[in-house]
C-alpha cells in the first residue's frame, strides 16, 4: 500500500518577527518632524487666539472709554484746546456731567509731560496749559470744601482776572446778557481786564477794571461791577463855553450838558438798565487865587463821569488834587497792565481834574497836558459802571 505524503505548507514569517522590530530612520524622522510641526502650529494658533482675544477686549474697552470721554467732551464747553479725552469723577463715582457749582475740592490730572490742568472756580471750567496731542485729563470732585475755602478760591480768581490783561472779544456775552450774571454774582466767570464789547453801532467798549469802586461812596457801593470806557473818543466837546474853571467840575458844561447827552446817546442804548448808580464827591467851588477846591457837592448820585489823572496815570500831574480827587483815588487795572491804551492815536481827551483857573487836565496824544476849558477839539472819554 502506497503511503500518502502530507503536504507541508510554508509558514509565513515576517522579517520583523525574525529580526525583531526595527524602524526606518527616515520614516521615524519624518513622523517626528510632522508631529513637532503640528505642535508648533497648534501653539501658534493658540497664542494668536489668546492675543486676538486680549486685543479685542482691549479695543472694546478703549472704545467704551473713548466713547465715554467723548460724551463728556461734548458736555464741557470748548476752551480752545485740542483735548482728546476727559473724565469726571464725583465723590468716587464716574459721571458724564460736570457737577453744578458747589463746595467741591477738585483735583486735575492730565497725561503728557508738559500739560498741566487746574480748575477755575470762578468760571467753573477746566484750564489747561501746554496742551499736547492726545491729552487725557481726569477731573475729580470731592464735596468736602468749606465755604471759607470756596470764597478764598473766588477771591483769588477775581484778583487773577483783575491783574491779567486778555483783550478778548466778549460781545456774545453782552448779546445773550450772560455778561451781567458773571458780573453780578461777583465771580466774573470769563471776564478779564482788557476784554471788549462791540455794540450794534460798531463802538468798542473796554473792561477797564473789576470791582474797583466796591466799598466807596456813602452809603458804600456794595454791588459787584465792571468799569467801562470806550476804546476811542466818540465825540469832542469843550469843558465850558468860557475860559474858566470857576464853579468846579460839577458846574461845568461837561457835567451839566455833555455827559448827560453822551449817556443817553451811547451808553443807555447799549447797556440799558445795567448801568449802576454810584455815589461820588465832585468839586463845586475853586479858589482861583490859591487854586484849591474849597467845597464839594457832598455825596451825590452819579451814572457817568470823566476819568481822573489818577485813574489813568496813577498820580496827579496837572490836577490840583486834595478835595478835587473824591473817590477817583486809584489807577484802573487796564492802564497799569496795558499803558499803551492811555494814549489815543492822534487824539486828546479830557480829565475831570482842574489844572488852573482856565484849564483842565488832559491827555495830549502821547503825554500829560492841560487844555483851555473852551477847547472844543478835545475828546470825551468818560467811564461808567455796569452790573
Amino acid at each position: 500500500m502506497k503511503e500518502k505524503r502530507k503536504r507541508i505548507l510554508p509558514t509565513r514569517v515576517s522579517l520583523g518577527g525574525i529580526l525583531g522590530k526595527k524602524k526606518d530612520p527616515e520614516l521615524e524622522r519624518f513622523t517626528k518632524n510632522k508631529k513637532q510641526k503640528r505642535i508648533v502650529i497648534g501653539s501658534i494658533m493658540g497664542i494668536i487666539l489668546i492675543l486676538g482675544g486680549i486685543l479685542l477686549y482691549r479695543s472694546y474697552a478703549l472704545y467704551e472709554e473713548e466713547k465715554e470721554f467723548n460724551v463728556l467732551k461734548g458736555q464741557i464747553p470748548d476752551f480752545g484746546y485740542d483735548i482728546k479725552m476727559l473724565s469726571v469723577v464725583v465723590d468716587g463715582n464716574k459721571s458724564k456731567t460736570i457737577p453744578e457749582r458747589g463746595l467741591y475740592k477738585t483735583n486735575v490730572e492730565c497725561t503728557g509731560e508738559k500739560t498741566t490742568g487746574t480748575w477755575d472756580y470762578n468760571a467753573w471750567n477746566l484750564v489747561l496749559e501746554n496742551v499736547e496731542s492726545n491729552t487725557k485729563c481726569n477731573i475729580s470732585f470731592t464735596s468736602n470744601l468749606t465755604e471759607e475755602e470756596y470764597n478764598q478760591y473766588i477771591e483769588a480768581g477775581v484778583a487773577l482776572r483783575r491783574n491779567t490783561y486778555r483783550g478778548k472779544d466778549i460781545t456774545s456775552y453782552w448779546k445773550d446778557e450772560s455778561l451781567y450774571t458773571m458780573i453780578s454774582n461777583g465771580t466774573f466767570d470769563d471776564i478779564y481786564v482788557g476784554d471788549y464789547i462791540i455794540d450794534d453801532n460798531g463802538n468798542k467798549w473796554l473792561i477797564a477794571d473789576l470791582d474797583n469802586y466796591l466799598g466807596t461812596g456813602n452809603p458804600v457801593l456794595a454791588q459787584h461791577h465792571a468799569t467801562i470806557i470806550s476804546k476811542n473818543t466818540l465825540i469832542n466837546a469843550p469843558m465850558n463855553n468860557v475860559r474858566t474853571t470857576e464853579g468846579g467840575y460839577v458846574n461845568s458844561k461837561m457835567v451839566q450838558e455833555v455827559l448827560p447827552s453822551y449817556l443817553n446817546t451811547f451808553v443807555i442804548p447799549t447797556f440799558g438798565s445795567h448801568i449802576i448808580t454810584y455815589r461820588n464827591l465832585l468839586t463845586a467851588e475853586v479858589d482861583l487865587i490859591t487854586m484849591q477846591a474849597t467845597s464839594t457837592t457832598g455825596w451825590i448820585d452819579r451814572q457817568i463821569d470823566l476819568m481822573s489823572e489818577i485813574n489813568v496815570y496813577g498820580c496827579n500831574i496837572y490836577g490840583i488834587g486834595k478835595m478835587d480827587i473824591g473817590i477817583e483815588n486809584r489807577q484802573y487795572a487796564l492802564f497799569q497792565l496795558k499803558p499803551a491804551l492811555i494814549n489815543l492815536d492822534g487824539h486828546d481827551y479830557w480829565f475831570k481834574d482842574i489844572a488852573s483857573d482856565t484849564s483842565y487836565a488832559s491827555v495830549h496824544i502821547s503825554y500829560a497836558n492841560l487844555s483851555l476849558a473852551t477847547n472844543s477839539g478835545v475828546g470825551v472819554r468818560p467811564r461808567f459802571l455796569i452790573g
